[in-house]
């Protein structure tokens, strides 16, 4: 009799997307992966952001020369570093750090610019932002939002959906055209707002259910460094699209 077929692993997030983990299953042993493993991973790699972050800011706040260009060059930098992480996961020990000082850089400076205009909406975004991590992993691990492949592909959807909407906005705003709804705050605005950090909250309970079953698949140990990754990438979306939404709700 044949045996059930496991559903695939997916996810909306390019970082942790299924075939990364079937594909090193089989890696030379120097351990397995963890959900342990990951999470203490996921935790220094926050550290490591939130130094560099709280160091841009400060030197930002100074008036240090070329501000600008160090938040575009640290983007430009985080973007490659994220390219080459998804390529090569092997690499994660060291470029997962790596993206995680520079996404560092660019969270202290886009968060100072904020600040500058809505005092206080930094700290109430890092709030916001692990209070939805904490209530999203609740969810998952009573159970409350079950992970079925519709849910997958639901998410899946909207994220690409999104991203197709930004990356027409970038275009657009390159011949001086804004779009409205993306930009303001009026009553769509902010409810598409909402609906953005909907999906990015969603995107956090397919991490969560990819590093388990990683972690079950018998993944090798880098992977620990892969998935802490992956869910810094998350949380940076969904942070960043916070400030947006407080910004907003702020000018109501």
């Amino acid at each position: 009799m044949r045996s059930p077929t496991r559903p695939p692993l997916r996810t909306s997030n390019p970082a942790l997307r299924e075939d990364v983990f079937t594909a090193t299953r089989l890696d030379e042993g120097r351990g397995t992966m963890t959900v342990n493993g990951t999470v203490n991973k996921t935790a220094l790699l926050l550290i490591l952001a939130l130094f560099t972050a709280t160091a841009s800011w400060v030197l930002g706040t100074s008036g240090g020369p070329g501000i600008g260009g160090w938040a575009i060059g640290a983007s430009l930098g985080g973007l490659a570093v994220a390219i080459a992480t998804i390529v090569r996961p092997r690499w994660s020990p060291v470029t997962a750090p790596i993206y995680a000082l520079l996404e560092g850089v660019v969270l202290g400076l886009v968060s100072m610019w904020f600040e500058a205009s809505y005092q206080g909406i930094a700290i109430q975004a890092v709030a916001l932002t692990f209070g939805v991590f904490g209530v999203m992993l609740v969810l998952y691990r009573t159970g409350a939002v079950k992970v079925t492949q519709r849910f997958r592909a639901g998410v899946l959807a909207a994220t690409l959906g999104i991203a197709v909407v930004y990356l027409v906005s970038l275009v657009l705003g390159l011949f001086g055209i804004r779009v409205p709804f993306l930009n303001d705050a009026s009553p769509l605005g902010i409810l598409i707002s909402l609906a953005i950090v909907a999906v990015a909250a969603l995107n956090l309970v397919l991490d969560f259910d990819l590093i388990d079953r990683g972690a079950r698949s018998g993944a090798p140990a880098y992977m620990e460094w892969y998935a802490a990754f992956g869910l810094l990438v998350t949380l940076v979306w969904l942070y960043l699209e916070l400030l947006r939404l407080l910004a907003r709700l702020r000018e109501r």
